[in-house]
């Protein structure tokens, strides 16, 4: 029994898309729930036995051998890997039959042109500031940053070094969903906009944390004016 044949049947019976982790954690499971049973198929005694410490990146290149067969074999679905998650999906030109039987979903407002440059600049340059974003789009992106955080398509993901330390942001999975990608590393080449210097304000220097600061060559001891005598 192929492994293969293994990854294909759960991702058959799935709900939803399984990421190779959850695919993993499911091959352990397995050994475990099958400790106590007695099956009368030492073949698949064995089996679960040796697949219960397959690892993770393991199933990357069987997964996408599974995808390459279903390809090949011109079914009217496919294997994707979107997200990082495994799922089978049907052919794009079978959506008019699909439709008519499960209905259409109402899908939410497409994105503005500004909305699409910001989140651009976004997945090339993450983790970026609000004003790193502004100083490469030139206007303001306020109204922008909150849609398409309130679409779940950007996230804080951390904070800047800068002064002030403010927040920086990133895309999230339901990004790669919208867009169909496994990963950001299938991004379609920007160099232009990866170009695009963006100037930085100086990170805090400081001789003790929290108090204000300034470089360390500036830090010298200025003489006290003299006491007035007393007389």
């Amino acid at each position: 029994m192929e492994l293969k044949h293994i990854l294909e049947s759960l991702l058959f019976s799935a709900q939803k898309p399984l990421s190779a982790k959850e695919l993993r954690d499911v091959l352990a499971n397995a050994a475990e729930s099958e400790s106590d049973a007695h099956s009368s198929d030492a073949n698949v005694q064995a089996t679960i036995k040796s697949l219960a410490k397959t690892k993770e990146a393991d199933l990357i290149p069987v997964l996408e051998e599974l995808a390459r067969d279903h390809e090949a074999a011109a079914r009217s679905y496919r294997l994707v890997c979107v997200a990082g998650s495994w799922q089978f999906v049907t052919q794009p030109e079978f959506g008019p039959w699909l439709r008519a039987l499960v209905g259409v979903k109402a899908r939410p407002p497409r994105l503005s042109q500004p909305s699409l440059e910001t989140l651009a600049i976004v997945a090339y340059r993450q983790p970026i500031t609000r004003a790193e974003i502004e100083q490469i789009r030139g206007v303001s992106v306020d109204g922008v940053m909150q849609t398409l955080t309130e679409r779940g398509l950007v996230e804080a993901v951390g904070r800047s070094e800068a002064v002030g330390r403010p927040q920086t942001y990133g895309t999230t999975p339901i990004f790669l969903e919208y867009f169909g990608l496994r990963g950001l590393e299938d991004l379609p080449a920007a160099d232009e906009l990866r170009r695009i210097q963006v100037e930085k304000p100086p990170a805090p220097v400081t001789v003790d944390p929290g108090l204000a600061t300034v470089a360390p060559d500036e830090l010298k001891t200025q003489e006290l004016p003299p006491e007035p005598e007393k007389g």
